[in-house]
């Protein structure tokens, strides 16, 4: 179990537990049931990558404490 913190610099930060198999579209489902936003409206981003939904959150090396950037479209 892996706990992943989103923050949107707009003054919300999101703390997700998930695990590493998850996939990134899985991540997004699980911040948008805490946020109340729509699914298809978040993007998540690591500088200048953008994270696309199939692939999973290991293969990305996504790992406990790490901090993405929550955009909205």
């Amino acid at each position: 179990m892996t706990e992943v913190v989103c923050n949107d610099h707009l003054g919300k930060k999101v703390h997700v537990k998930c695990n590493t198999d998850d996939t990134t579209g899985d991540l997004k489902k699980l911040i948008a049931a805490q946020t109340g936003t729509c699914l298809n409206k978040i993007v998540l981003k690591k500088w200048y990558m953008v994270f696309m939904d199939h692939v999973s959150l290991g293969d990305y090396e996504i790992h406990d404490g790490m901090n993405l950037e929550l955009y909205y479209q």
